[in-house]
């Protein structure tokens, strides 16, 4: 009997050290170890798409996130910021046309060279838009004791001048030339508002402007060559020499003498930019007198919506979507937990209940337009509630939330195990006190969780919203659900066909904004579930 024993362990040692039972060993640790490569690659992948995204959306936000601005010592006369009177102070927070009457006298006096035509004169203009002037009107509104003081405000500059000075308009190459040695002024006669021409000798003739000029990729006749010599800009007009022919386009011509003046290659033809060679020169003449200065944008988080880019904000939207959540989140968390208890503990397990589960399940799927346009049709053109609201637009997207609310919540008390239920009926605890007492306690932070995921997928809808009305331009912050208002997702939506470039960055501050609310919301869920969380 012991040899036989013996045999049989040998025989089965044998079985698993043959040739054939170590090739599927190796097999199998082959393929665990594939699976790994295969799930850490997965992780690689996800990775680097959220890498690319964040990085992609975060380079264009950048220069939203900042802004030029420019500075304005304005003398603050009664007759022209306050026609009404010092008391009327919402007659002065409005009046628009006064301050930006001040601002253009502002900048004629600076450049009277642009007060010779009124081309030149808009040109001029154009540096600040007019409603840019509506927060100077506001904060003197607010300190009427300033009328009749000289006060320095500062307001944002044009939105295409702002992206030149960022870099983000056109191509464009510097270098620093040789000294200028001599400065002739050309006698040529001249039309009304054209530039004063002047012929500029270097030291080295011009050679490094020239290899710049050769080494530029688009013919001459699209380039603008601008040369900077502090508040002093000219633009080239004939090619380059021995000596070569400028217009000045402002500052003075002996300026330039004896200066090393940089100069700016402008890739991009004047006619196919936003902004003159004109309004270049007055902006870098502004900037190095220390006018313009580059400060964080907090008019992208204070101010509401606006049809110029460089005083939008997204404010009113933030407001419309933290409404809308709050009417969202009052229909669809409780009545969705409401409706999970019943069906798991209370609701006999019947054909009915069986064909409420299934549509439920079916609601989840649903497209998010669905809901749009069942809420354009019940709630506004049946009901009459009023279109563009955050009370309709919570009550859509609480009906959309509901059913993932649902489902996520008996997920949830499934988890729970059946112990606790029989310990608390073994005890003579009765069925609610079963219920709300321990199993839902236990339950909540899986209910808490799915509610809020819930909601932060409702905050990216979209296309629910735009039916209803939610589209709207809206130029003031909500005060209540029940005033017009609209929602981030849509206000992304709609700067991103704006037309201007500068509604580029814009639009991805706004993403980053609503990434952000997110991201809170998603923290909000791990810090209620590490809260609540209860281990049996």
């Amino acid at each position: 009997m012991t040899d036989t024993s013996d045999d049989t362990e040998t025989t089965k040692v044998s079985h698993f050290r043959d040739a054939a039972a170590q090739a599927r060993i190796k097999k199998r640790h082959a393929a665990e170890r594939r699976f790994r490569l295969y799930g850490q690659a997965a992780i690689g992948v996800a990775l680097f798409f959220l890498v690319l995204l964040v990085v992609s959306i975060g380079s264009q936000a950048i220069a939203a996130f900042s802004q030029h601005k420019v500075s304005f010592d304005l003398t603050l006369t009664e007759e022209v910021v306050a026609p009404n009177g010092v008391g009327d102070t919402e007659a002065i927070a409005e009046n628009v046309s006064g301050f930006y009457q001040l601002v253009r006298e502002d900048l004629a006096a600076t450049f009277p060279e642009a007060t010779s035509t009124n081309r030149l004169t808009q040109q001029l203009n154009g540096l600040v838009t007019r409603l840019a002037v509506l927060p100077m009107a506001r904060a003197t509104a607010n300190a009427p004791g300033r009328i009749g003081e000289t006060v320095t405000y500062t307001t944002a500059l044009s939105d295409d001048l702002d992206l030149y000075l960022k870099g983000a308009v056109a191509p464009e190459n510097r270098l620093r030339l040789a000294e200028i040695s001599a400065v002739a002024r050309l006698d040529t006669p001249r039309e009304p508002g054209q530039p004063e021409r002047i012929q500029l000798s270097s030291t080295d003739g011009f050679a490094s402007l020239s290899g710049a000029l050769d080494r530029a990729l688009q013919p001459a006749d699209n380039r603008s060559v601008l040369l900077q010599s502090g508040t002093n800009v000219i633009r080239l007009v004939e090619p380059v020499g021995e000596t070569a022919t400028f217009e000045l386009l402002t500052g003075s011509a002996d300026g330039f003498m004896g200066t090393r003046p940089q100069a700016r290659l402008i890739l991009l033809a004047e006619s196919a930019r936003n902004m003159s060679d004109r309004q270049i020169a007055w902006t870098l003449a502004l900037r190095d007198e220390g006018r313009i200065k580059r400060q964080f944008n907090w008019a992208l988080l204070t101010n509401a919506d606006s049809t110029y880019p460089e005083i939008a904000g997204v404010l009113a939207a933030l407001v419309g979507s933290l409404f809308t959540m709050m009417i969202t989140a009052s229909i669809a968390i409780p009545v969705g937990i409401a409706a999970a208890l019943y069906l798991e503990e209370y609701a006999p397990k019947n054909r009915i209940t069986d064909i409420i589960e299934v549509n439920i399940n079916n609601l989840a799927a649903v497209p998010s337009i669905v809901f749009g346009l069942l809420g354009a049709a019940v709630f506004l053109n049946f009901l009459g509630m009023p279109r563009s609201a955050p009370l309709v637009g919570g009550m859509v997207l609480g009906l959309l939330t509901l059913p993932t609310v649902i489902i996520a919540s008996r997920a949830a008390l499934r988890s729970v195990p059946p112990s606790i239920r029989s310990a608390a009926l073994g005890v003579g605890a009765s069925k609610t006190q079963t219920v709300f007492h321990h199993v839902l306690p236990l339950a909540a932070p899986g209910i808490l969780t799915g509610a809020i995921i819930g909601m932060a997928r409702a905050l990216g809808e979209t296309a629910p919203l735009l039916l209803i009305g939610m589209v709207a331009f809206v130029a003031e912050v909500p005060s209540g659900p029940t005033d017009e208002a609209t929602a981030l997702p849509v206000l992304i939506f709609k700067w991103s066909t704006g037309a201007e470039r500068a509604w580029e960055p814009n639009t991805a501050a706004a993403i980053v904004v609503l990434l952000a609310f997110m991201v809170l919301m998603n923290s909000l869920a791990v810090v209620l579930r590490r809260r609540f969380e209860r281990r049996w």
